[in-house]
Parts: C-alpha cells; sequence; structure tokens
C-alpha cells in the first residue's frame, strides 16, 4: 500500500479506557475495509494488533499499534486511514503521548455500559494539551445497560458544550439495529447484508427532529456568513454543515459523537466515513522545528525537500531495530539518504514498508504527512529528525512522558548482567516512558515506569526478547551522615615485623559545615611535623573514608578536616601508612564529634480534585511531610505543594492512585537533606549494602 496524496491522509490515534473496545474498533475498522480477513481478540492471541505474550496473558493492550488502511469516502474518493491503537491503561499512557505528537485527529473510544472513565479524563487532557481535533465513538450500544443519552450528557458534563451528537442509536442493547443520521434526517439498519436506507421510527421521529435541529444551530454558530442565511430562514443542505464542521473540529470548537458497535459493525462503517470528511488531514498542520536560534514552522507539501521525524522504534527479533517515522515534509523514497541531525551521521533508507501488527508490506515512497517504517537504522533513536545534508532542523518534539514509580533491578547471574545494559538501551528506545539510571550512591540500577504493572511488563520483556532476568528490589535512598559537634583524634599506624615497618601519626581535628558544604581538608600542618609529601596521602586517606561511609556506614558530607600535627619515621612511614593513618584518626574523631544520618527530603506537587483534597493533605501527614500551600490549577484541580521525606514517597504512585481512583496526579524533585530522626536511624541502616 503505497501512499495516496497529503491531503488523503488521515492520522487517526484510538484513545480511552482500558475494555472502552479500542482494539477491538481497529481491528472491525479493518475487516470493514477489506484490510484483513477476520478481526480478533487479545485474550486469546488472535488479536491482529496486540500479538506480544505480554499483552496477550493480560488480556488488554500494552504498546501502541499502527495499523493502515484504505477507505472510500462518503464523497467517492478514496482515503487513508492511519490508525494508531493506543493502551488505555494508566501505567502506558506513555504509548498515547507517543501517538498524539503525529495524529491529526483523536478519536475516544467510550463504553455505552460504562460512560466516561476516569482514565478518558486524563487523556482528554493530554489531547487538549497537544491542540489535536477530537471527536467520540460510542461504543458497546449492543450490550445491556447501553445508555447513549446518559453517555453523551456525561460526555458534555466532562469536556463542554462542544460535544455534540450526530446519531442517534436506532434500539439499544439487545435490539440495536441501525442509525439515525442527525445532519441528513436519515436512518439506517445493519442486517446481514450491510448497511441500507431505513424508515425513521414513529417513536423516535420528534426526538430526531428536536436534536436536529438544535444541531444544526450549534453547527451554523460558528461560521458568521452561514449563520446568517440561517437566520434569514436558508436552511443549510448536509454537505453544507459538514464542511463547517469540518472547520469547527479542526479549530477543537465541535467534538462530534459517533455510536455504533464494534463487535456486531453497526456504525462502522460511518465512523470511517466521518474521519475522512471530518479529519484533518495533515497538511493542516504544519510541523515545528528548531533551526539554529528559530523555531519555524513546516508546511506537509510532498514536493519539498524531505524531512522525516521518527516517533517511535521498536526491536524485531527477525529483522533487528524499527524505526517508525512520519514524514514531516516531502517525500521520501527507497536508498533515499539523509542526515541524521543529532549525530551528524548519514542514513540510507534501504527498506520502507507499512506495517499492520507484525505484518510488514514493503512501499517505494511516502509522501509528506504518511506513517511508515525503516528498518537496520541502528544509529537512529525515537525523536530523532533525519533531513537532507546541509539542513541542519529537528523536530521540536513534545516534552516526554515522566514516568514517577521506581524500583531497583538485580541481575541474577553474570551472563545476565553482561547482557543487561544494552537489552535496557533498547527498550528504552521502545518506551517513551521508560528511564533506568546508575545510581553510584547507592550502587544500583534504578528502572523508572509509570507503576507496578509497567515495570513487570518490562521485566518479562527482558526474559523474552533479550534472555535477561532480573530481579526487582526495593530502591535504596541516598542517606548522608555528617557529625553534630567537634572533636580531635590521633590516627596512628605502626606495623613492626622485620625489615621495613609501617609508621605514621596524624593528628585531625574535625568540624561541622553548613548544609551543602561538602568536605573540606586543611593542612595546617608547621615544623615538619608530617613531611610535605606524606600529605597528599593524608587527604587521600580522608577523602577516601567520607566516601566509603562514616560511623553508621553512610557517605559523609559538611565536614571539615584539619590535619595540624602528626609524626613520622624516616624509614618506615609511606604514603599507605598515612593514608590508612587518616582513615582511623577520622573514624575515631567523627566518633567523638557525635554523628547524624540525613535524609533526603523532596518536594511534592500533587494535583487533584477538590473532593480529595483533604484526604492527600492527611496522608502527606502520615509521611512526615510538610504541606507548604495549596492552589488552583488551569484545570480546575487542587494542587498541594509539601516537603516530604523520599523514603516515604516509594510507592507514592500506586497509593495515590488508589487513593483518588485514578483522579490525582503529581511531580517530584529532590529539595533538600535533612537530619533523620533518632528513631528511624537502625532501619535506615538495614538498607545498605550487604558485603
Amino acid at each position: 500500500m503505497n501512499s495516496l496524496p497529503t491531503d488523503r491522509i488521515r492520522n487517526v490515534v484510538l484513545l480511552g479506557q482500558s475494555g472502552a473496545g479500542k482494539t477491538t474498533l481497529a481491528e472491525a475498522l479493518l475487516v470493514m475495509a477489506g484490510a484483513v480477513t477476520r478481526g480478533g481478540r487479545v485474550d486469546d492471541g488472535t488479536s491482529v494488533l496486540d500479538t506480544e505474550p505480554e499483552s496477550v496473558k493480560r488480556r488488554m493492550s500494552l504498546s501502541l499499534a499502527i495499523a493502515p488502511l484504505e477507505w472510500t469516502a462518503g464523497d467517492g474518493r478514496r482515503c487513508k486511514i492511519n490508525l494508531i491503537d493506543c493502551p488505555g491503561y494508566p501505567d502506558f499512557v506513555g504509548e498515547a503521548d507517543t501517538a498524539l505528537g503525529v495524529a491529526d485527529l483523536a478519536v475516544f473510544v467510550v463504553s455505552a455500559v460504562d460512560g466516561v472513565e476516569v482514565h478518558t479524563e486524563l487523556l482528554w487532557r493530554r489531547a487538549a494539551a497537544t491542540g489535536v481535533a477530537r471527536l467520540i465513538f460510542v461504543n458497546k450500544e449492543d450490550k445491556e445497560r447501553a445508555d447513549f443519552h446518559g453517555v453523551v450528557e456525561q460526555l458534555r458534563g466532562a469536556f463542554g458544550a462542544g460535544v455534540s451528537a450526530l446519531e442517534l442509536p436506532l434500539g439499544e442493547a439487545g435490539a440495536l439495529h441501525g442509525i439515525a443520521d442527525l445532519i441528513s434526517g436519515q436512518a439506517f439498519e445493519y442486517r446481514s447484508g450491510g448497511r441500507r436506507p431505513a424508515e425513521m421510527p414513529d417513536e423516535l421521529a420528534a426526538e430526531e427532529h428536536r436534536l436536529a435541529e438544535a444541531l444544526r444551530e450549534e453547527i451554523v454558530s460558528g461560521d458568521d456568513e452561514q449563520l446568517e442565511r440561517y437566520l434569514g430562514g436558508e436552511v443549510p443542505s448536509a454537505s453544507e454543515l459538514e464542511r463547517t464542521l469540518a472547520d469547527e473540529v479542526m479549530d477543537c470548537r465541535q467534538f462530534p459523537v459517533l455510536l455504533g458497535s464494534a463487535q456486531t459493525g453497526v456504525g462502522i462503517d460511518r465512523l470511517a466515513d466521518f474521519i475522512c470528511d471530518l479529519g484533518p488531514s495533515p497538511d493542516r498542520y504544519p510541523a515545528a522545528v528548531v533551526a539554529g536560534p528559530d523555531v519555524i514552522q513546516v508546511a506537509a507539501d510532498s514536493s519539498a525537500k524531505p524531512l522525516v521525524h521518527v516517533f517511535k522504534t521498536l526491536t524485531d527479533p527477525f529483522v533487528g531495530q524499527l524505526s517508525l517515522f512520519k514524514v514531516l515534509s516531502g517525500t521520501v523514497t527507497v536508498d533515499d539518504h539523509l542526515v541524521n541531525s543529532r549525530t551528524g551521521a548519514e542514513e540510507r533508507l534501504h527498506g520502507l514498508f507499512q506495517l499492520r501488527g507484525k505484518e510488514q508490506t514493503p512501499v517505494t515512497a511516502v509522501v509528506a504527512g504518511d506513517l511508515a517504517v525503516v528498518a537496520k537504522l541502528v544509529g537512529v533513536s525515537t525523536g530523532d529528525t533525519l533531513a537532507p545534508k546541509g539542513t541542519p532542523v529537528r523536530v521540536l518534539a513534545p516534552a516526554a512522558t515522566e514516568p514517577m514509580y521506581a524500583v531497583a533491578i538485580v541481575a541474577r547471574t553474570q551472563g545476565d548482567d553482561d547482557k543487561l545494559g544494552n537489552a535496557l538501551q533498547r527498550l528504552q528506545a521502545e518506551d517513551a516512558a521508560l528511564r533506568v539510571e546508575r545510581v553510584e550512591e547507592t550502587k544500583q540500577t534504578v528502572m523508572h515506569a509509570m507503576g507496578d504493572t509497567h515495570v513487570n511488563v518490562i521485566v518479562e520483556r527482558l526474559a523474552r526478547k533479550f534472555g535477561v532476568n532480573v530481579d526487582i528490589v526495593e530502591v535504596r535512598v541516598p542517606y548522608l551522615e555528617t557529625i553534630t559537634g567537634r572533636a580531635e583524634a590521633e590516627g596512628k599506624v605502626k606495623k613492626q615485623s622485620g625489615g621495613h615497618g609501617q609508621f605514621a601519626i596524624a593528628n585531625l581535628r574535625v568540624a561541622p559545615l553548613a548544609r551543602g558544604s561538602g568536605v573540606e581538608f586543611a593542612d595546617l600542618v608547621v615544623g615538619g611535623a608530617i613531611p610535605r609529601n606524606f600529605i597528599p596521602a593524608v587527604q587521600r586517606g580522608v577523602e577516601e573514608t567520607v566516601a566509603k561511609g562514616g560511623v553508621h556506614g553512610f557517605p559523609v558530607v559538611d565536614l571539615r578536616v584539619e590535619c595540624f600535627d602528626g609524626k613520622y619515621h624516616a624509614v618506615d612511614s609511606s604514603e599507605m601508612a598515612f593514608r590508612a593513618a587518616a582513615a582511623h584518626g577520622l573514624k575515631q574523631a567523627m566518633a567523638e564529634a557525635g554523628v547524624a544520618v540525613l535524609e533526603p527530603v523532596s518536594l511534592l506537587r500533587v494535583m487533584v480534585p477538590a473532593d480529595h483534597q483533604g484526604e492527600v493533605m492527611a496522608d502527606i501527614a502520615t509521611r512526615r511531610g510538610k504541606v507548604q500551600g495549596t492552589d488552583i490549577t488551569a484545570h480546575g484541580e487542587h494542587e498541594v505543594t509539601a516537603l516530604v521525606p523520599t523514603s516515604e514517597l516509594a510507592k507514592y504512585a500506586i497509593e495515590l492512585r488508589s487513593m483518588t481512583a485514578g483522579r490525582g496526579s503529581y511531580t517530584v524533585q529532590h529539595d533538600h537533606y535533612d537530619v533523620l530522626p533518632a528513631h528511624l536511624v537502625a532501619k535506615a541502616i538495614e538498607t545498605l549494602p550487604k558485603d
């Protein structure tokens, strides 16, 4: 399947709560378009799009999948729809963020039974932040307890007056058999032979007339010229209303609501029609790119110079790395040579194809606005920009999804450890919401993800795709220690065992410094008590000791160490002896001065609906936190700002989700160190690694 012209391309992301039927809808569209012979189910492994074992095991989508299809729209023109099916579980919201970066239309799939759920509201806010056009498909109209009118009211309450139903169901639940079109005034029924015109039911005629008139007024109110004609008594045609509505959809002033059943096929063809007729094409949205000090807009013009944005990478066990890309301008053909703006390396696009689930269909050219895949660009990462030589521009990518949940991972064997780094690097390239770092203070490899399910999926993928087995352990808190007073001590090394011995004495004085000052060393030796060539050895002994840990075993900070006297032997003294003497003296001086353990304290900002604010503030108090203030965000949420010990936030991502029924979100960053209460010191010491 090669590209159609840019104005006939629709890049559509399917969003919504897990269980709303997004993947089933995507596969129903593929079947309706003749792209596949039959759809499947994720829970039994027959799905076209969800084929990974981790998805089958959990019976839900875990990563985005692309499914291109061609559709003949209502005006008779062919239209290419690139469906991007996204997971609906909160742990995998990073996939939706990735898709929103390349989609031109978001179709929100809402269950007619369950209505507007929490994660749908979250995704709506994320889509609104990108400015992408949106429409809504109320799915599962064939199920018991389906309530289209109730769901539309919920949608209006959640997303505003711009939500407008374009259809009414003919029957509902088990009696669903057709759709009434409020724009054309026609009714359609679905039988085994497909869709066909039908008589408007008498019991629906009055309601259809009332809602159609209200819809007409709402559409024309967005077009001054059309509104003036309408007020003058001229009734716009269905095609005129659709053209006006298409402009309003693109400008995010109207959010049409359609209905149907992905399982029975009712309304699926009309959804495809509306995507083609109302959905914006890529040429309506120029891309923002950085060119030197400026940000410029690049139009999706197929005749311009090629510009490619790699929005995701995948690892295929047979092909290797796959780079999913969007052509922002120009036309890309097989064996084109483009330059990676990040690395400066020239890349040859020698294997272009369309991806539908696991199916790879080779293509020879990809026009501006279209999505495709290229294999084996090993030097290319997610977010990279490919441009002609001499055109150093890069795409202004959206902010990355920030993972909040952290665990430490430990390789089970040396063989696993040898492969772990490369495997994690490749998984990070696939998953924008995964971040891995090596924390030197705690000697741990820490994996940051969106939640426990996300972590478990990553661990399973490490084993399945790369043969790397790891165990999950708790993240150690990077405690520190410092002294609380002043003290002096003599560090002595004296060893005589025949031949050259070891002799060194270093007199040290310690004093506390202000928080955040680090460690200072001062040489105050006079009169040659310690020869100048041994002073650096004393300093190294001090530095090594504070790094290894003080009295309790934690790295030492905010300390001044003065070497003010000492003794040496002309034969038996050495650098090694003075290093050891300094270490002994420092430990003794610190013990006499008194030691305090310091714990990291984080600045926590929690965004919650007003009815959860009190519960969140009370919970913060149980975590030894101190609320600094409250505010109201632009979205009407309440923001609670607090200083909380980092050790109390280990599972906060999961606990906040449970506490607020998924409506809460937060950010956290390190703020400062403070003294750990004495009764918690023993517990902190237990977290030290066992040698």
